[in-house]
């Protein structure tokens, strides 16, 4: 396990408070984000999965920007500050901009709002966890001991943010503007020792160029790894885009359930807070490829037993389980990043090879799911999208490149620790 030093421990700790202050402001809107285009826009199923479909093309399109920038910027914060600033402005935004427009141009409401989401959110969230990732590594720590405070600060929205939605979702807005304006603030003082710097084997001395994105373009193990996203990640991602409204079908009325959605909501991130920090030990065990097909088992598993449901007790079950597939997939994804490609390629694998892999799932799937939720009804999509999750966990069990790990380690000689990872 390690250990943070005198030196490390103030930039750590408010680095830490900046992604806590990160997922607590997406929390407070984005958490109830598909209720409140359900029960305050008054949007159907298909337009629901419109919605999330055009967020994805957007999403698709800025995260391989904002991978770019950071590598050629490295440690420079000037684009964690636009997204913090973008996010400040999300309560008029979504009260005088997106709202209205949703309901009078409705196509034209989609566009700027997924534009806007992108900038801010959807592209935001994978900078500020790039970036953390990467910090983690300057100063030889856990990312996992840096991203669990996210968790935390997604436990204590979501804690809150479904009563709030019940009084008026104008007021969860409000919160997500206020604390981002404290978020940049933490962020100013955010500083990297020039120690740090000077002696690393995380950024790059030869900043990205555009050839880079091509060469990583025609790897093969970037192929095989997006072949996972789009088997897991996928299934995993958008069946949770519009499962709150399959969560508060189970309760009497629809206040009860966005109510116990956002308890549950507490409960989930809380068991991802924990998994955050005994999941990077297990990782470093078994090695980021087994994290990644564990993950996809749970995955499987979880949105079969979604299917099967019929009680709110036995969904209320299930529904805390995201926080171990949150936890999981997210730390043996850059372990397994950081093992596998050049560093110099590090943000962009990430929010290319990674995050935009993710929202192309909502691009293709999400449309499609929210056709099947509306013609064969949530419990059948689950099923489908489990049995699919566990088919492509299988798959990605031979095509995944090997991972180091400590069991490998003990078992191994020297020189068959000295030779290349092999598919």
């Amino acid at each position: 396990m390690m250990r943070s030093s005198p030196v490390t421990r103030t930039p750590q700790i408010k680095m830490s408070v900046f992604i806590f202050l990160y997922f607590f402001t997406w929390s407070s809107s984005f958490g109830l984000y598909a209720l409140w285009l359900s029960q305050k826009v008054g949007l159907d199923s298909m337009t629901i999965g419109t919605v999330f479909a055009i967020n994805g093309v957007f999403a698709v399109i800025l995260k391989p920007v904002y991978g770019y920038i950071m590598d050629k910027i490295g440690m420079s914060k000037w684009l964690l500050y636009f997204v913090c600033a973008t996010s400040a402005l999300m309560a008029p935004f979504f009260a005088f901009v997106y709202q209205p427009l949703l309901l009078t141009h409705t196509l034209v409401g989609i566009t700027v709002g997924a534009l806007y989401l992108s900038l801010g959110w959807y592209a935001g969230v994978a900078a500020a966890e790039s970036y953390a990732d990467r910090f983690s590594r300057l100063y030889g720590l856990e990312f996992g001991r840096i991203r669990m405070w996210g968790s935390l600060g997604w436990a204590l929205a979501a804690s809150v943010s479904g009563i709030l939605f019940n009084y008026s979702p104008l007021a969860n807005f409000t919160v997500s503007s206020v604390s981002s304006l404290i978020m940049l603030l933490v962020l100013i003082g955010v500083k990297i020792n020039d120690q740090q710097l000077r002696h690393n084997n995380v950024i790059a001395d030869n900043k990205i160029v555009f050839s880079d994105v091509m060469l990583l373009m025609r790897n093969k193990k970037f192929w095989m790894f997006s072949l996972y996203v789009a088997g897991v990640a996928w299934m995993m991602f958008v069946a949770e885009q519009q499962f709150p409204r399959y969560f508060v079908s189970f309760f009497d009325t629809k206040e009860q359930g966005n109510a116990w959605y956002g308890y549950l909501g507490t409960l989930q991130a809380g068991i991802e807070f924990l998994m955050m920090m005994l999941i990077p030990a297990v990782v470093n065990y078994y090695g980021a490829k087994k994290g990644l097909l564990l993950c996809g088992i749970v995955v499987g598993v979880r949105l079969i037993a979604s299917g099967l449901a019929n009680d709110p007790i036995i969904i209320a079950a299930i529904k805390p389980f995201y926080g171990v597939e949150i936890a999981l997939l997210l730390i043996s994804v850059f372990k397994y990043i950081a093992e596998h490609f050049d560093k110099k390629v590090n943000a962009t694998m990430y929010l290319l090879g990674y995050q935009a892999m993710v929202y192309v799932g909502s691009v293709v799937v999400a449309p499609t799911a929210g056709y099947f939720y509306q013609e064969i009804g949530f419990e059948k999509t689950f099923l489908m999208m489990g049995c699919c999750a566990l088919f492509f966990t299988f798959i990605s069990a031979f095509t995944l490149s090997r991972s180091k790990s400590k069991k490998s380690e003990q078992y191994s000689q020297p020189e068959t620790l000295q030779s290349p990872v092999k598919l």
